[in-house]
């Protein structure tokens, strides 16, 4: 009886070691998930706001006017105007503008902006497929801080499918265009080469 006795708790000991090994190897792995997790947490938000910093540090925008990069006397009506004024780390520098006006006086006007190279530069302004500037805003749009871009528009310009898209090049300028014909809204990108 007392082999059968010495049996069965050793049996019963067996079995309770190796739930508490059990336990111990669940709470292990469990304290090792929440760690990694909680480490990628503080990774992720460490990079984004050194991102953010960096990029808020190296890009200087200041509101700029319509007229300031288009002068001329015959310049076409448009309203709500703004427009912001880029400068990179690279040096370049550009212009992205939003506002409204008539697509058919805009572009006339555009044309005969002056240039400083006419074999670098377009005489009229030609439309082009959207769908590279779109992908281009979008991924553009992932890597900028937090309310910096207004992407609402994105999801206008991805589903209406009356927008057109326009490019001019009056060197040293090249414009990109989007135009709203529902709202008459523009945004025009521009580029400055030099």
């Amino acid at each position: 009886m007392k082999k059968y006795i010495l049996s069965v708790i050793t049996a019963f000991l067996l079995i309770s070691c190796n739930k508490i090994e059990e336990k111990i190897d669940q709470t292990v792995q469990k304290t090792k998930e929440t760690v990694q997790q909680k480490a990628q947490q503080v990774v992720e938000e460490s990079v984004k706001k050194t991102v953010n910093e960096s990029i808020n540090s190296l890009t200087n925008s200041k509101d700029v006017k319509f007229n300031t990069v288009f002068p001329g006397t015959g310049a076409p009506v448009i309203s709500d105007e703004k427009g912001k004024k880029f400068k990179f780390p690279t040096g370049s520098e550009g212009y992205v503008f939003k506002y409204k006006a008539d697509i058919a006086a805009l572009l006339p006007f555009l044309e005969s902006q002056p240039t400083t190279d006419e074999s670098k530069s377009d005489k009229k302004a030609r439309k082009i497929d959207g769908q590279s500037i779109i992908d281009k805003i979008s991924l553009a749009s992932k890597f900028l801080p937090e309310n910096t871009f207004d992407t609402s528009f994105l999801d206008e310009i991805k589903t209406d499918k009356s927008i057109q898209y326009y490019k001019l090049k009056r060197f040293p300028n090249s414009s990109t265009l989007i135009y709203s014909p529902t709202s008459q809204t523009i945004i025009q990108y521009v580029e400055v080469n030099k």
